[in-house]
């Protein structure tokens, strides 16, 4: 048995593990790269390995790092099945189409300045037609908890990781000459007690172990207390008359905060008529999929959903999915709450919504969730004097936050939790981290006198 890491190993995106088991090969994710550096050629790079030759993609959940690249890999030849969950199934259709469409458009821009210069024309990574075809191999569904045989010799189970709708771990036992082996992939871990799913159940027992490490150094801020800032930061940017731009991820976040908002509102914290623009198609169509899917949810939630009462619906909350209705959003001057995507500000409309309010120290905006490096979003946290925006350098004067407790990643003290004090596996792979992430992890893993390894990317290892 042997397994390589192929994305998110030295980094955070890209997810992309995979395993040799005597003539079977598994994917554990494949995974777009996001951030810094030469990202279309990461992305349009070889895999690492033949995607003729890998029998089962098994996709813990439909972040883009995790299930962005799947589209290329079946254009370049996979052919075997996909296995997750009905949740992850019907989100990540939503994101490789907004993938697709979006890799469209940064050709389209590409090829304008390429025909001024004369240099050569690139083409998308992949197109529409490229997702449909993806989708015509997702296979059996999994079930939490419900193992399913790959094969004779390889059974799969998928558990709750509690990060997004319908994330999972999965759980591999596989017999090769005799021998019996077990592994574990984290995927991404999520931060319990959130509000709409249910926190992450424990990791079993294995041989060997992958876990995620993105905030493998840091603890999170408390949920009640990053709530109580979330609701001051808004009512600070009504008294000073300016709007409240909220960098958002369609999945999950979008939806934490329209059920953050809604209990706000019905409290009589927040003006019962406060505009909330969700300014995303992907987390709007998100947001149809979460209501379609409420075995996910945790027994609060649930409870609501079923007593007939919509979790994520505001008394004056409008889903903008056209073009021109994003565009009129820019026209008012205040008191308006505005969430859009991207949640790292590497794209999508929020950069429109900040170049119109960020240079405005009447107006805030209020980041609530990772910001990888060299992103927008870091560049403002860092305390960035202004930033360009659409070729243009835009004064940063809004008012910034950052909000830690929203995140939908486990932080130091719940990996551990996750991992477990009696837990002995042979070997622990950390991947899904920057160095210092990683780090956080090693250095419990060195004191409990554990073997782990940091393996970067094109690291085989025989097992």
């Amino acid at each position: 048995m042997e397994i390589s890491f192929h994305g998110a190993a030295g980094g955070v995106t890209g997810s992309c593990h995979h395993l040799q088991i005597g003539e079977r090969q598994i994917l554990v994710d494949c995974g777009i790269f996001q951030g810094e550096g030469d990202i279309a050629k990461e992305n349009a790079a070889d895999f690492g390995f033949s995607p003729k030759d890998i029998d089962y993609l098994l996709l813990t959940h439909a972040h883009l790092d995790h299930c962005g690249r799947i589209p290329l890999l079946v254009k370049r030849g996979f052919r075997g099945e996909i296995l997750c969950t009905a949740a992850t199934r019907d989100l990540a259709r939503l994101v490789m189409l907004d993938s697709a469409g979006l890799a469209a458009e940064e050709a389209k821009r590409a090829n304008r300045r390429a025909s001024r210069h004369g240099d050569e024309l690139q083409e998308p990574l992949y197109e529409v037609q490229d997702v449909l075809d993806a989708m015509d191999h997702f296979g059996r569904l999994a079930k939490y908890d419900e193992p399913i045989d790959l094969c004779p010799d390889i059974t799969v189970r998928f558990g709750d990781a509690g990060h997004i709708l319908g994330s999972a771990w999965v759980h591999i036992e596989a017999v090769e000459s005799g021998k019996r082996q077990s592994f574990v992939f984290s995927g991404d871990l999520g931060n319990a007690g959130k509000p709409i799913i249910r926190s992450p159940s424990p990791a079993p027992e294995a041989d060997v172990l992958v876990m995620e490490c993105t905030y493998g150094d840091r603890l999170h801020k408390a949920m009640q207390p990053s709530i109580g800032e979330l609701r001051d930061a808004i009512l600070d940017t009504l008294e000073r008359g300016g709007n409240a731009i909220i960098p958002t991820f369609a999945l999950e976040r979008a939806q934490d905060l329209l059920y953050f908002l809604r209990e706000m509102i019905e409290a009589g914290e927040l003006p019962k008529q406060l505009p909330v623009f969700l300014d995303s198609p992907m987390a709007i169509s998100a947001t149809e999929i979460f209501r379609r899917h409420s075995e996910c949810f945790n027994a609060t939630t649930g409870k609501i959903f079923q007593s007939g009462v919509d979790p994520f619906a505001l008394p004056n909350l409008h889903f903008t999915r056209e073009t021109a209705e994003s565009m009129q959003i820019n026209l008012i001057k205040g008191g308006a709450v505005i969430m859009a995507g991207s949640g790292m500000a590497s794209g999508g409309r929020v950069t429109h919504h900040l170049k119109h309010n960020l240079w405005r120290a009447d107006s805030s905006v209020i980041f609530v969730g990772y910001a990888a490096q060299g992103t927008l979003a870091r560049r403002i946290i860092d305390g960035a004097k202004t930033v360009r925006i659409f070729g243009e350098e835009i004064q940063v004067r809004a008012k910034v936050h950052t909000i830690g407790g929203f995140s939908a990643h486990a932080d130091h003290d719940e990996l551990l939790h996750w991992y477990g004090a009696e837990q002995r596996p042979a070997t622990t792979f950390l991947v899904h981290g920057e160095d210092n992430g990683r780090e956080g992890i090693a250095k419990v893993l060195r004191e409990r006198n554990l073997r782990y390894h940091c393996p970067v990317i094109g690291d085989h290892y025989s097992l």
